[in-house]
């Protein structure tokens, strides 16, 4: 299997919705406080989060409205961008009527905050949406988990390589991402979970 393809299955598999999933299951199971708790946070952290951006995306491809499945045209990243923020709201409406952790909520207010930056930038540059949605993830687990969620950079990186592998993006866009996702998340769970605490 040559570079190409393999680059093609991590950029699949570890779509940003992934993320939701990977993320959301981990704090079922270890951050909240009990089974109710954990079921709403996995029910509604895959419908929001996972089934219906997925869904959208599909959608708009068979629609013609995103030309490809890397969506590597800029201008037709905004109106996917745009109704994720809604569905995110809805989502986030959600966790907080179902008394989920304080940080369940903060990582999901971050799905919300970082789209919305996104489209800001994506006005004038393609940041990296993959490398963003894996070091995000990274943040919050080494947030919610600390050093024993290190080894998951090894994903983070492997995205990064995968984009830049498949031509989608370039290093900076890729790095840009990693970093902005990073500090953005882990600043924002850190403010939400010392503020409402």
């Amino acid at each position: 299997m040559n570079s190409k393809k393999i680059a093609r299955i991590i950029s699949t598999l570890f779509v940003p919705p992934s993320f939701s999933l990977i993320v959301y299951v981990l704090f079922a199971f270890y951050v909240e406080g009990n089974s109710t708790s954990s079921i709403s946070v996995i029910v509604i952290t895959t419908l929001f989060g996972f089934v219906l951006p997925i869904l959208m995306f599909l959608i708009m491809r068979r629609k013609n409205l995103v030309s490809d499945q890397d969506a590597l045209i800029k201008e037709q990243r905004t109106v996917p961008f745009i109704i994720a923020v809604l569905i995110y709201l809805i989502g986030l409406i959600f966790l907080i009527y179902s008394d989920v952790s304080l940080i369940s909520i903060a990582f999901w207010f971050c799905f919300i905050s970082n789209t919305i930056l996104t489209i800001l930038i994506n006005k004038f540059w393609k940041i990296s949406i993959h490398s963003m949605g894996a070091s995000g993830a990274f943040a919050s687990l080494i947030f919610g988990f600390g050093i024993s969620a290190l080894p998951f950079i090894i994903i983070v990186l492997l995205v990064g390589w995968s984009r830049i592998e498949l031509k989608c993006h370039t290093l900076s866009q890729v790095i840009a991402g990693i970093l902005l996702a990073f500090f953005s998340v882990y600043f924002q769970m850190y403010l939400i979970t010392n503020y409402f605490n």
